[in-house]
C-alpha cells in the first residue's frame, strides 16, 4: 500500500529497495485525485532517488475507469528537473477502452410508489425491498449487495438474515478488522455464504471468485464506483456483468437512472490530482530528512519531481521548512516541536532526534477518527483477536453488557477501556446497530449535469418516448412509471423541474411561521456547499441576521427568520464575488475546522507518540482548535493555506460553481423563483435531509449551533459569583510543582537538539540555569559549542548577564531589548519582529507561576513601567490574568491563563483526595437536616426559611399544608403562609394539574421568579385570551371583577382560570382559593340536598385577587443568570448536589449546571469530590456540608425514624437515591 511503501522508505530497510526496477499501481484512479495519491507520488520520487545512477523506474498504472488518461499518466510518471522547471516524464498510454459489457436493471418492488401521498418523495422502500433481496440472494450462488454506508451495510445484513431465518449474508466494510474481512471473503468464495452486503471495501481490485449477481441499493456515489461494483460480477475478460439497482426512496429513482445511463455509456467522471498539498509535503520532508541530511536545493528538486508538486513555488516550500524547523513568526507557536534542523548557511536539512519515530508512527494520509478497536476478550481479561472498530460516539453511548452488531454478528461488550472495547460473541441475541460518523463525497458536477440533462429529456419527451428512453437505460416498467409520475407531480406543483438548464428556487412558510427556501438543482453537494456558504455570507451582510442552510446533492434548504423575505440577489451570488465571500465565511465553518485538524495531524503538528495509540477525537479537536486560534494570526501559516486550498479546490468545486454562476449571468442557466403553499415533491425529499440534520440538535439557539459556543457567558458568571480570594485557595506545593513543570526545570536535556528546543520554549538562560536542566550538567559546554558552530544558539548580554538564546529569537531580543547580535547571522533570521517585548513577556508568563511586574523588569533589564504596559496588554487580550495568587503575597501578581488553570486544578485535586465517601443513608439524613425536616422550628422566619429551601421544587398541592410544611415548621399556621404571599415576599406558580382539583406547584421569592421559573405554555381558547387581556389591562383583580370584564358563565371562568394556574400563567395573592379547591368535593357532598346560594364571586376556589405571573418578569434574564441562580438553589436545597439531585429537580440539567459549579469551585465557594458512594462521581458541596455528612455517618446508629410524605422533597428515595 502507499503507507507500507512509505514506512519501508523511512526505515533502515530502504537500502534494499534500490534494486527495484518496476512499480505497478493497480486501480490507479482510486489514488489520483486524493492526498493519498500525492503521498505515493512523493514516495516514488524517494524510491527514484535511492536508485541514483541507474535507469529510471518502469512505472505501470492500471485502471478500467479513469479519465482523463493524460492526467493519470502525468501523475504516474512524475517529472525530471529542467533548467526552466520540471519536465514531465514521457509515458506510453495503452488505451484498451471499450463499452462496458454490463446488463443493468433498475427495479422497484411491486406496489411501491403508486399513491402520490404527501410524503411520497421521501418514503423509503424499507421494508418492501427486503423480500426481493432475499429471493435474489437465494436464487444465485453468490451475490454482492453494495450500499453507500457502513451503518446501512449492518442494518441491511441484519434485516435480510432476520427475514431469511438463517445467516444468509454478512456485512463487509472498512470498520471490520482486515482478518475478519478476509475470513468473510473466503467463506463466500467457498460457497459457505450466499452473499455479502458491502461498502466500497469490496469495490477495488479484490478477486471475489465467481460472483453471479451484483445488487446496488441506492444510487452509487459515482459512475466509476458503480462500474467497479457491477464489474465484480462476471469478472473475466469476456464475461458480462449483471447488476440490479434498487432505489431507496422515490427521490433516489432519478439519481439511479442517471447513474445507470452513465454506467451503460462508460461515462466515468474526470479526476484531477491535488496541486501542492502542503501537509503531505511536510510529512514527507521529515521522513526524507530522517534517512540522511539533504541539501535544500536537492530536496526542492526531488519534491517537484512528483506530479502534484511540479508547480510548487520556492516561497511555499521555504514556508514549510520554516514550520518544520520551529521558526515561525510569533511566540504563539513555541509549543510546536521542530522536526528538522535547517542550516541556512550550509543550505542543508537534517532530521532532529526523534523525527523518524514521529514520521513512522504518524505516516500516511488517512485521518484519525479516534475510533475504538474492538477485540475479543480472553480468559485472562486481555485482548484477543481484533474484530473491528466502533465510532467514539457510539462507544460513549454504550455500557458493559450491551450487545452490538458488527459484521452482522452479535457481540456482548465486556469492558470498555480508554482505547479499546473487549467483547465476547453473543450468537442469536438482538444487538444495537452501530453507527460511524464519516464524510461522503458529494455528487460531481459532471454527474449532476448528466442527471439534469436526463431530467430535461424525460420532461420534454412524449410519454411513450420517455418510457422507451428509461427502458433503454434499464428501468423496469414499475420504476419507469414511478419516475415519470414523480416528474409530473413536480411539474404540476411548481410549473418547472430542475435540470441542467434550470435552477428552481421554491419558497413557502413553514409551520413555525419561518420562511423556507429550497434551491433545487441537480449539480451536487460539491457545488451546493460553497453556494450555500456564499449565500449565507451575503444574507448575513445584507440582512444582519443569521440564516440557516443545509445542502445535499439535490439542492440547498435555507431558513429565514419570520419577517425576512428572500430576494434572488441574496440566493444567487455573483461569480466575481464568490471567492471573497467564501474566504470570509469558510473559516467559521465546521468543515474548515475539521479539515484543519486533519491537515495539521498529517503535517506532524499534532502527532501520536506510540503506534496504535488512540487519541480521543474530542482531544484532537481541542488541540487543533488551539493551534488554529494561534495560526489565524498568521495568514501565511502553511497548514492554514493548505486548508483553504483543500476546501476550495478538492472538497468544493469552486471553478464549477463559478462557471454556473456566470451561465446564470449570461442567461444560459435559468433561475426560476416560485412560491408554494406546501413543499413540492422535490422540495419534500430535500427537506427530509434538513429535518434529519436538526432532529437530534436539541434546543440550542441558532448562535450556539453555528459557533458551538457555551451557553454560559464566563464574564457575566464571574460577576455574578463575586470576587475570588485566591491566596487561600492555591496550594503552595501545587504552585511549585506546576512552575517546575512549565519552566522545564526537570533534568531532561540529554542532547543538543533538546537544548535547542529548551531555549526556544523557555527563552534566554544563563549557563547555570541551562546546566540545572541537563541530565549531565558537565555536557553543557560541549552542547553549546556544537550548537554555536551550527549557528543554532548565540550568546547575548541581557540584564548584565551572559545568556544563551536560540538563534530563531535573535531579532526578537534585538528589537525588544536593543542587544547587539553577533555578526554573520543569516539574513532570513534578522527581519524586524512585531511586538517583540510582548512576545518575551508572554513566554516568560508561560514558563513561570504567578509573578510581579518587578520580576519581569529584573529578568529583562527594563523598567517596571514598560513591563506593566506589556502585562496589561496581555491581560486585555485574555492571555494573562491579574490578581492576588501567592499565599503570603502582598503585591498585584500576574499569571498565564493555562498555568493558573493547572495550579487551580492541582490545588483542588489535593483537596478532593482528602474526601472519604459516605453511604447513601447518611446523605438521606443530610438532606433531611439541610431542609429542616429533621428538626422543625417555630415561627414566621422558620416558614420563610423553609420556603427558601424549597424554592422551585415541585410540591403536590394536597400535601403542602398537610405534611410538607408541618414537617419543617412547628405549629404551622395557614395564615403565616398567606401573609408571605400577600406581602409579595413569595409567589406560588402552578406546574401541572393532577386530576380535577389537585396539582403540582412551586414557590419562588418574588425577585427571583424570572430566574427560576420554567417557560409557560399558554392556555388556548377565546375565554383564556379574554381573561389574559383583562388581567393585563387592569392588573390584580377579584373574581367578580374578572367576571364583569369577560362576560361569561362563572363556572367556565373559574375552570379556565384554574387551567391557567396549572399552566403557570396566573397566580393568587393567597393560598385560600387552593385550599377551597382541594376541599370543594367534600363541601359539595356535605351540602347535597340543601338549596345553594347563588353568589358567583364566592364559588369555592375563586377567593382572593388573581394576577398574571408575567408581572414578576421585569426583563428576560440571560441563560448565565438563570443557571447561576439554579445552581445556588440546588445547593441550598441539598447541601451536596449530585447528578441525580439535579435530574430530580428539573431546574437545569447537570451538564448545563456543571460549568457554574466548576466556577464556584474555582472561586472557593464549593468543594468538588466523591462525597456520597454509589452515585455519579462528580458531586459539589456547600462549605460545611461535607463535615456535617461525616458526622451523620458517624452517628448513623443513633438516628431516630422520621415520618415524611412520599412526595416531600426531603425524601430522596425514588428520585435522588434508588
Amino acid at each position: 500500500t502507499p503507507e507500507s511503501l512509505y514506512l519501508l522508505l523511512t526505515s533502515d530497510a530502504a537500502r534494499h529497495l534500490s534494486a527495484v526496477e518496476t512499480v505497478i499501481v493497480d486501480e490507479i484512479h482510486a489514488l489520483v485525485g486524493t492526498k493519498r495519491g500525492a503521498h505515493l507520488a512523493l514516495s516514488f520520487e524517494r524510491l527514484e532517488r535511492l536508485r541514483s545512477g541507474r535507469p529510471p523506474l518502469v512505472r505501470v498504472g492500471l485502471s478500467a475507469t479513469v479519465r482523463p488518461v493524460d492526467e493519470a499518466a502525468a501523475f504516474l510518471g512524475g517529472a525530471t528537473p529542467g533548467p526552466n522547471g520540471p519536465v514531465l516524464r514521457p509515458i506510453e498510454i495503452v488505451d484498451a477502452t471499450a463499452s462496458p459489457r454490463i446488463e443493468l436493471s433498475i427495479r422497484v418492488p411491486e406496489g411501491e410508489f403508486r399513491a402520490p401521498t404527501a410524503d411520497a418523495a421521501e418514503r423509503s422502500l424499507w421494508p418492501a425491498i427486503h423480500a426481493p433481496l432475499v429471493e435474489l440472494v437465494r436464487a444465485h450462488r453468490s451475490t454482492l449487495v453494495f450500499v453507500n454506508s457502513r451503518r446501512l451495510a449492518e442494518r441491511l445484513a441484519a434485516a435480510l438474515n432476520d427475514l431469511a431465518g438463517e445467516p444468509l449474508v454478512l456485512a463487509h466494510h472498512g470498520s471490520l478488522a482486515r482478518e475478519k474481512r478476509l475470513e468473510i471473503e473466503e467463506a463466500l468464495k467457498r460457497g459457505e455464504l450466499r452473499g455479502l452486503v458491502a461498502t466500497s471495501s469490496l469495490e477495488l481490485g479484490i478477486d471475489m471468485g465467481a460472483v453471479d449477481l451484483v445488487i446496488q441499493v441506492e444510487a452509487p456515489p459515482s459512475i466509476a464506483s458503480g462500474l467497479q461494483r457491477v464489474g465484480r460480477a462476471g469478472h473475466s475478460v469476456a464475461g458480462t456483468s449483471r447488476g440490479l439497482v434498487f432505489p431507496k426512496f422515490r427521490g433516489d429513482l432519478l439519481a439511479c437512472a442517471a447513474a445507470a445511463d452513465g454506467m451503460r455509456r462508460g461515462a466515468v467522471e474526470s479526476v484531477r490530482y491535488p496541486r501542492n498539498p502542503l501537509d503531505v509535503l511536510a510529512q514527507q520532508i521529515v521522513a526524507i530528512a530522517s534517512g540522511s541530511p539533504i541539501g535544500e536545493d536537492a530536496l526542492y528538486d526531488l519534491v517537484r519531481s512528483a506530479a502534484p508538486f511540479t508547480e510548487l513555488d520556492r516561497a511555499a516550500f521555504d514556508s514549510v521548512l520554516d514550520l518544520l524547523s520551529g521558526r515561525y513568526a510569533s511566540d504563539a507557536f513555541a509549543e510546536l516541536k521542530p522536526r528538522i534542523v535547517w542550516d541556512r548557511v550550509g543550505r542543508t536539512i537534517t532530521a532532529r532526534t526523534g523525527a523518524r519515530h514521529i514520521a513512522v508512527v504518524n505516516g500516511g494520509t488517512i485521518p484519525d477518527r479516534g475510533s475504538f478497536g474492538v477485540y475479543l476478550a480472553t480468559s485472562d481479561g486481555g485482548k484477543g483477536v481484533r474484530v473491528g472498530e466502533l465510532d467514539e460516539e457510539m462507544v460513549f453511548e454504550s455500557r458493559p453488557g450491551d450487545v452490538v452488531l458488527l459484521g452482522a454478528s452479535s457481540f456482548r461488550i465486556e469492558e470498555i477501556t480508554f482505547d479499546r472495547v473487549l467483547v465476547t460473541p453473543a450468537p442469536g441475541e438482538p444487538g444495537r446497530m452501530p453507527f460511524w460518523r464519516g464524510d461522503r463525497a458529494g455528487r460531481s458536477l459532471e454527474l449532476g449535469q448528466a442527471l439534469g440533462r436526463l431530467t430535461r429529456e424525460l420532461v420534454e419527451l412524449p410519454g411513450d418516448e420517455a418510457r422507451a428512453r428509461l427502458a433503454e437505460i434499464g428501468a423496469d416498467e414499475r420504476a419507469a412509471r414511478a419516475l415519470l409520475e414523480y416528474l409530473a407531480e413536480q411539474r404540476a406543483a411548481t410549473g418547472d423541474v430542475p435540470s441542467d438548464r434550470t435552477v428552481l428556487i421554491e419558497h413557502f412558510v413553514d409551520e413555525m411561521g419561518d420562511v423556507r427556501v429550497c434551491l433545487l438543482s441537480p449539480f451536487g453537494a460539491r457545488v451546493h456547499a460553497p453556494w450555500a456558504l456564499a449565500a449565507m455570507e451575503l444574507q448575513r451582510t445584507a440582512l444582519g441576521v443569521e440564516t440557516e442552510a443545509i445542502w445535499s446533492d439535490d439542492g440547498i434548504v435555507f431558513r429565514f427568520p419570520e419577517g425576512c423575505r428572500p430576494e434572488l440577489s441574496l440566493l444567487v451570488p455573483d461569480a466575481d464575488d464568490l471567492e471573497s465571500l467564501l474566504l470570509r465565511s469558510l473559516a467559521q465553518s465546521s468543515l474548515f475546522a475539521a479539515r484543519f485538524r486533519e491537515n495539521a495531524a498529517r503535517a506532524l503538528l499534532l502527532p501520536r507518540r506510540r503506534p496504535g495509540q488512540r487519541t480521543p477525537l474530542w482531544a484532537q479537536r481541542r488541540r487543533a482548535a488551539d493551534l488554529l486560534r494561534a495560526a489565524s494570526a498568521h495568514p501565511d501559516f502553511p497548514i492554514l493555506l493548505e486548508t483553504y486550498r483543500e476546501c476550495l479546490r478538492d472538497v468544493f468545486d469552486v471553478p464549477g460553481l463559478e462557471e454556473l454562476l456566470r451561465a446564470v449571468a449570461r442567461r444560459e442557466l435559468r433561475v426560476a423563483l416560485v412560491g408554494t403553499r406546501s413543499p413540492s415533491p422535490f422540495a419534500a425529499a430535500l427537506l427530509f435531509s434538513y429535518v434529519g440534520n436538526f432532529i437530534y440538535a436539541g434546543d440550542a439557539p441558532l448562535a450556539e449551533r453555528r459557533a458551538q459556543l457555551l451557553t454560559l457567558d464566563p464574564v457575566q458568571l464571574r460577576r455574578l459569583l463575586g470576587a475570588t480570594e485566591q491566596r487561600t485557595l492555591l496550594d503552595p506545593e501545587a504552585i511549585a510543582e506546576v512552575e517546575h513543570d512549565v519552566g522545564r526545570r526537570a533534568k531532561r536535556v540529554a542532547h543538543t537538539d533538546q537544548l535547542h528546543d529548551l531555549l526556544i520554549a523557555v527563552g534566554d538562560l544563563t549557563l547555570e540555569e541551562a546546566a540545572a536542566r541537563l541530565v549531565e550538567p558537565a555536557a553543557l559546554e560541549g552542547f553549546v559549542a556544537e550548537l554555536s558552530r551550527a549557528q543554532r544558539v548565540i550568546r547575548l548580554d541581557i540584564a548584565g548577564e551572559r545568556r544563551l538564546v536560540a538563534v530563531e529569537d535573535a531579532a526578537r531580543y534585538r528589537d525588544a531589548l536593543g542587544v547587539r547580535l553577533p555578526a554573520g547571522l543569516p539574513r532570513a533570521l534578522l527581519a524586524p519582529v512585531a511586538e517583540p517585548l510582548r512576545d518575551l513577556v508572554s513566554r516568560y508568563a508561560r514558563t513561570h507561576g504567578p509573578f510581579t511586574a518587578a520580576e519581569v523588569a529584573r529578568r529583562f533589564g527594563i523598567g517596571t513601567a514598560p513591563a506593566l504596559t506589556e502585562l496589561r496588554a496581555l491581560v486585555a487580550a485574555g492571555r494573562l490574568v491579574s490578581g492576588e495568587f501567592l499565599p503570603g503575597g502582598t503585591e498585584l501578581e500576574f499569571c498565564e491563563v493555562e498555568v493558573l488553570r493547572r495550579i487551580k486544578q492541582k490545588s483542588l485535586s489535593r483537596l478532593r483526595r482528602e474526601i472519604e465517601p459516605s453511604p447513601m443513608r447518611a446523605y438521606a439524613r443530610l438532606v433531611l437536616e439541610w431542609q429542616g425536616a429533621a428538626r422543625p422550628e417555630l415561627g414566621h422566619d422558620a416558614l420563610a426559611s423553609a420556603l427558601a429551601r424549597l424554592e422551585g421544587a415541585p410540591l403536590v398541592a394536597s400535601a403542602l399544608e398537610q405534611s410538607i410544611l408541618p414537617a419543617r415548621v412547628l405549629h404551622y399556621q395557614t395564615a403565616d403562609l398567606d401573609a408571605l404571599t400577600s406581602s409579595g415576599e413569595f409567589v406560588f406558580r402552578g406546574l401541572d394539574a393532577l386530576g380535577t382539583n389537585d396539582g403540582r406547584l412551586a414557590f419562588y421569592r418574588a425577585e427571583r421568579y424570572a430566574l427560576l421559573a420554567p417557560p409557560v405554555t399558554p392556555v388556548s381558547g377565546e375565554l383564556a385570551e379574554k381573561i389574559r387581556s383583562a388581567l393585563r389591562r387592569h392588573g390584580a383583580s377579584f373574581f367578580f371583577e374578572i367576571l364583569a370584564r369577560v362576560q361569561a358563565f362563572p363556572r367556565d371562568v373559574l375552570e379556565t382560570l384554574w387551567a391557567m394556574v396549572w399552566a403557570g400563567e396566573v397566580t393568587n395573592d393567597t393560598l385560600a382559593p387552593l385550599r377551597s379547591r382541594l376541599t370543594e368535593t367534600q363541601e359539595r357532598e356535605r351540602r347535597r340536598g340543601s338549596v345553594p346560594r347563588v353568589r358567583p364571586h364566592l364559588l369555592p376556589g375563586s377567593e382572593g385577587r388573581w394576577s398574571l405571573l408575567e408581572r414578576f418578569v421585569f426583563s428576560a434574564p440571560s441563560a448565565t443568570e438563570r443557571l447561576a441562580a439554579a445552581a445556588e438553589v440546588l445547593l441550598d436545597r441539598y447541601g451536596i448536589v449530585t447528578r441525580e439531585a439535579a435530574a430530580a429537580d428539573a431546574l437545569g440539567s447537570f451538564s448545563e449546571l456543571y460549568p457554574v459549579y466548576q466556577a464556584l469551585e474555582e472561586a472557593g465557594r464549593v468543594r468538588r469530590g466523591y462525597f456520597v458512594s454509589d452515585l455519579a462521581a462528580v458531586q459539589f458541596a456547600r462549605p460545611g456540608a461535607e463535615e456535617r455528612l461525616r458526622r451523620l455517618r458517624a452517628r448513623d446508629s443513633e438516628a431516630a425514624p422520621i415520618t415524611l410524605a412520599a412526595t416531600d422533597p426531603a425524601n430522596p428515595y425514588g428520585a435522588v437515591l434508588p
